[in-house]
């Protein structure tokens, strides 16, 4: 593959990703709303200033790239968003049932952010970006449960 090629492969999945995040910025507020248990809806509020971060992060590498975050919908964010705030609208689920579906959502919602920092991490490794190489593996580590 072309370096060039990748390159552009490389900004628009940073794009993608940029767009995710912004959109759930959006989203985690009425999650966190919706949430009848207490932690759950402090979990969705330390998720909220995580997601902040990072879309800091992905601002910073796009400036060193001097391009710009903008200019792409990520769809399948949008999909698993739209979902969550369906089950949430609908209202035909409430108290631990609508909380652990909700954290289906949150789940599924993170599975895909994973896949997706995990390419780009990978891309930037390739490209030699190192130094936005490391924010995106900081910012994946912060995704990945541990097990304690």
């Amino acid at each position: 593959m072309k370096e060039s090629a990748l390159k552009d492969l490389y900004v628009d999945e940073l794009k993608d990703i940029y767009s995710a995040e912004s959109q759930l910025v959006k989203a985690l507020p009425k999650m966190a709303k919706a949430a009848t248990s207490g932690a759950l809806r402090q979990g969705f509020k330390k998720h909220l200033e995580q997601t902040k971060e990072h879309v800091a992060r992905l601002e910073r590498i796009f400036s060193n790239l001097e391009e710009k975050p903008t200019g792409k919908k990520c769809k399948g964010m949008e999909g698993a968003i739209t979902e969550g705030s369906e089950m949430i609208q609908e209202g035909e689920l409430e108290g631990e049932a609508l909380d652990a579906g909700l954290i289906g959502a949150a789940q599924r919602v993170e599975h895909y952010e994973i896949a997706a920092y995990g390419c780009v991490r990978t891309y930037a490794e390739l490209l030699g970006e190192d130094s936005a190489a490391k924010l995106l593996e900081r910012t994946l580590q912060e995704k990945i449960p541990t097990r304690s």
